[in-house]
């Protein structure tokens, strides 16, 4: 699953699409009303967390890229039929391959809280500890994947943050100290945009110290891994390095 700076990342290659009008569109979605498409200028490319946004003057295209998504710009996936395809009159295309696309109505400063990006302009730590505070036995391997808290965060920077804090997946919010409890939040942004910056030079998974590795880099010993939290979602941790704050069986 992209998580948001690689949202990010499709959002600055398409800037030059803005402005240009959709001359055609196509594609194997249920949702979309495909007729009322041409002829509509986009009037902004944008991404929050990770949903990619094309505005258009009835409404935003809203896409997610579940666990295989997958987009081509000015070219096309061979054999594969798109969710979505747009043509547009200046020239290019857009084409989106086994993604949710959906529609937002309304304004999108109003229909998302830019604050909860973890790589907008706008993004509020302090709104972020709020929220954290106001379910304080939560899981932080599960906090951290809280898309109304962390946009844009998924699995690869929840278990990185987490061995670079050292704290253990399965610790509660209530449990951490305040200290950690704030750099938690500051390191959720921070990586993030590390994140981009391995990935837009192709060395990201250099850069990876305990997702989908077997050592911890610290200790020399092998990590553990397993499905944790409400989530479910693969935590990679050491026993030795990462301190549980809390209750919680340590697998």
């Amino acid at each position: 699953m992209p998580e948001g700076p690689s949202i990010v990342i499709l959002t600055e290659q398409v800037r030059a699409f803005e402005g240009r009008t959709i001359s055609a569109a196509s594609g194997n979605s249920k949702v979309l009303p495909f007729d009322e498409l041409p002829g509509q200028p986009v009037l902004s490319l944008r991404s929050w967390g990770k949903h990619f946004l094309i505005e258009l003057p009835l409404y935003t295209l809203r896409i997610h890229f579940l666990m295989f998504g997958s987009y081509r710009i000015d070219e096309r996936k061979p054999d594969a039929v798109p969710r979505l395809a747009l043509q547009f009159e200046e020239g290019g295309e857009l084409n989106f391959y086994a993604c949710a696309v959906k529609l937002v109505e309304g304004e999108l400063e109003t229909a998302y809280d830019w604050r909860a990006d973890v790589m907008s302009d706008t993004w509020s730590a302090r709104l972020a500890l709020k929220k954290l505070r106001a379910n304080p036995e939560r899981y932080v391997c599960d906090a951290l994947l809280d898309q109304n808290i962390f946009s844009g965060v998924g699995n690869i920077i929840k278990n990185e943050v987490l061995f670079r804090l050292h704290i253990h997946p399965l610790s509660t919010v209530i449990k951490l100290p305040q200290g950690k409890l704030r750099e938690l939040v500051k390191q959720a942004r921070q990586y993030s945009f590390e994140f981009k910056t391995w990935k837009q030079a192709f060395i990201l998974k250099q850069h990876w110290q305990v997702h989908n590795r077997r050592d911890c880099p610290r200790c020399n010993i092998r990590l553990q891994k397993a499905h944790l939290g409400l989530t479910q979602r693969r935590s990679f941790w050491c026993e030795r390095c990462q301190k549980l704050y809390g209750d919680a069986v340590v697998l």
